[in-house]
């Protein structure tokens, strides 16, 4: 078996004997800028229960725990020590996921880490196996994956309503972040977004697991990936010991046939969107990062005569586009609706623009602990996905090109109809 290769054994998930209706408690590491998000929408959450909190900055951990009103640790060995404590989120710089993830398991404790699970696909992999032996469960962010907009795509897929997938189109493009005015971006309790941090580590281990994840759901475990990456602006008038690549694309090859182009970046204009192209019709919806964002459908022509009803209704729009001197190109009619939602929306939203429950993810884990099953956003998923992450945004580690790791099939939540 290849290091990568991990198969998913059955599991007690660790319940500790407590009834289903129990809620899991929980500690949080790192009270940074994203731990504001998760704590956004704890209120949803029933089968969530912080108890505490840890930070190693005594300033930053003060100010989170007299936000929220929750106890701080006062030491990473005490939150470990804490025999309520039945899963820990990991909310500390990326670079110490596989660390601090580690102790936690070591301690007997499940894990919900941000994203990445780690910053190699072979420390995932450590840790997704140190989990299975200790019979404890890891998983990571994100959990978008879980939202209505993701189940609606999933399920048209499923539906077949567009006919055998050829082509997928994923974006993530986040603008060129380092123009902004950061020194404005606090979060709810005050914290500083991490510059730093984020043009360290890289915008595709920071942001490609949106899309990859919901590709993992829909056609499995990528097989092959050709990438390219690139520092387009080294200098982003932050100090840092190196900066990762700004700029990443790569064609992922899926089962079936299915090709995808990702791409993420900080340099071109905002783009989070998904496209989906198979024989039947187009799948598309412009906002990965936002639970709710309408999925569309377009139908492809049903025949040559309807085809080339389109191809000049097209042409004709460009001339009157061109005619009329429109300031802004808002393009021709197309025959497109959209769908109804898989699962009724929930619209929650983690801070002022971000319309995602980033609570989502630990709530599922702590479902799954208390039911004795598996987590939808398993460690191995989390493994594929820290692999994926590794090869588009550092290509000369993969000259073969190839894609190790696997996991077992997802399964979708409840949909309705």
């Amino acid at each position: 078996m290849h290091p990568f290769t991990l198969s998913i054994p059955g599991r007690s998930g660790g319940g500790r004997g407590a009834s289903s209706a129990e809620p899991v408690a929980m500690a949080v590491l790192g009270c940074g800028f994203v731990a504001d998000f998760y704590m956004a929408t704890l209120a949803h959450h029933p089968g969530l229960r912080v108890v505490g909190a840890y930070d190693r900055d005594r300033v930053r951990l003060e100010a989170f725990c007299r936000h929220y009103g929750i106890a701080p640790y006062g030491a990473f060995q005490a939150l470990l020590a804490d025999r309520r404590v039945e899963m820990v989120l990991n909310l500390t710089n990326p670079r110490s996921h596989f660390d601090l993830t580690r102790h936690c398991l070591e301690a007997g404790k499940h894990v919900y880490s941000e994203k990445p699970l780690a910053m190699n696909a072979r420390d995932a992999a450590t840790l997704a196996a140190l989990a299975r032996r200790r019979n404890l469960q890891v998983s990571a962010a994100p959990c978008s994956v879980l939202g209505e907009t993701a189940q609606t795509m999933w399920k048209a897929l499923a539906d077949g309503v567009v006919g055998q997938v050829r082509l997928v189109y994923a974006n993530f493009e986040d603008g060129m972040v380092h123009r902004a005015d950061r020194s404005r971006w606090r979060s709810a309790s005050g914290a500083p977004w991490p510059a730093r941090d984020e043009f360290e580590v890289g915008s595709t281990f920071e942001h490609a697991g949106y899309v990859l994840s919901w590709l993992a759901a829909f056609f499995g475990p990528a097989h092959q990936v050709q990438a390219f990456s690139r520092c387009l602006i080294p200098d982003k008038g932050v100090a840092a010991e190196s900066v990762a690549p700004d700029f990443s694309v790569g064609c992922i090859e899926y089962g079936g046939g299915v090709v995808a182009r990702v791409t993420c970046g900080l340099v071109a204009p905002a783009d989070k969107s998904l496209v989906i192209v198979g024989d039947e019709g187009i799948l598309a919806t412009g906002q990965v990062r936002n639970d709710a964002a309408p999925v569309v459908l377009r139908r492809m022509p049903a025949n040559r005569i309807a085809a080339g009803l389109r191809h000049r209704w097209a042409l004709l729009w460009e001339r009157l586009e061109a005619g009329l001197h429109l300031p802004v190109a808002v393009g021709g009619w197309t025959c497109q609706r959209r769908l109804p939602f898989a699962r009724p929306p929930r619209f929650r939203r983690s801070s002022p623009g971000k319309q995602v429950d980033f609570l989502r993810g630990p709530a599922e884990l702590a479902e799954a602990i208390r039911q004795g099953r598996e987590c939808r956003l398993s460690g191995e998923l989390g493994v594929h996905l820290t692999e994926l992450s590794e090869a588009l945004q550092h290509p000369e580690r993969y000259p073969d090109q190839r894609i190790r790791s696997r996991f077992a099939p997802i399964a979708p939540l409840p949909w309705r109809g």
